[in-house]
């Protein structure tokens, strides 16, 4: 199970500046639905190039609300130039720390800055696709650029970092050789480009693969299914082949709930995703 901070905590049950704001003339937007994770960031840029508000939407998790409610915090009364120096490094520091597998939330918080920023100024921003660079992993459209930034401001050293932070490699795992690549030039090391110099896949999803993976089973095919009858399931928590669910509707309390739990959502589960993983029902 992730370990929370207390101000993390507080920043998700409580977040500040949500929602959009009136008079913002800066606005970026990063991610999308599709990849489970969207920001929408909202600036009031005063005529002395202060920030003067700052508001955000977001859909995700604990973290990725926490990391944009940091983040509107962070930013108030800062230059443009002096809230672009800001890192993911310090919004997670400003929560006093992130899980490392939700430090992509923090990410995400910094691009959306960014994104806002070039679009106060008038740069062409697409409102999901603002990288520069070759997209490198697809099932999240990370490019090679977005990865090497982060890799060098966050002295990544596994490819298993770079996922937590960009979820690159997360999906299929096609571009785990290319991630290897990245993180070799980053640590300026030469005659490391082809895939054949490249260490082999590691066996098995990692942690980040496997999250994403449940995640993806259950919002489009358990929940449907259960949904038909009236149902419903949320995913509480996930700790490697640990997955905790609560049954929601119809479900909550049915004399049948533990056969659910076992006979659909552990059995899916262990077919689409990992068969070592097992699923406990918290109310």
């Amino acid at each position: 199970m992730w370990e929370y901070t207390d101000k993390v905590k507080e920043h998700f049950l409580n977040p500040r500046n949500v929602g959009e704001l009136e008079g913002a003339n800066a606005v970026g937007e990063v991610g999308s639905l599709a990849c489970g994770d969207a920001l929408k960031l909202f600036l009031k840029v005063g005529d002395d190039g202060r920030i003067e508000d700052a508001t955000f939407q977001t859909f995700g998790c604990a973290s990725a609300i926490a990391s944009s409610s940091a983040l509107t915090e962070l930013v108030k009364g800062k230059t443009l130039d002096e809230a672009l120096k800001l890192t993911n490094r310090d919004i997670a520091e400003y929560l006093g720390g992130l899980p490392k597998e939700k430090m992509h939330c923090s990410v995400m918080g910094q691009e959306a800055l960014e994104a806002a920023i070039k679009n106060y100024r008038g740069e062409a921003v697409d409102a999901h696709e603002h990288h520069e660079g070759e997209i490198v992993c697809k099932c999240f459209g990370v490019t090679d650029e977005t990865i090497l930034k982060v890799i060098r401001e966050n002295g990544l050293k596994t490819v298993e970092e770079v996922t937590f932070h960009t979820k690159a490699g997360g999906g299929c795992g096609d571009c785990i050789p290319r991630l290897q690549e990245l993180l070799a030039e980053a640590r300026g090391e030469k005659g490391v480009c082809s895939v054949s110099k490249v260490a082999p896949l590691p066996e098995g999803l990692t942690n980040m693969q496997r999250m994403l993976r449940v995640q993806d089973v259950m919002d489009n095919e358990i929940r449907p299914m259960l949904q038909k009858d009236g149902g419903d399931i949320q995913l509480v928590d996930i700790d490697r082949t640990r997955v905790v669910v609560a049954l929601r509707g119809r479900c909550t309390n049915c004399p049948s709930s533990l056969l659910t739990v076992k006979e659909v959502v552990e059995k899916t589960l262990r077919e689409k995703v990992d068969p070592e993983i097992t699923v406990e029902e918290r109310s």
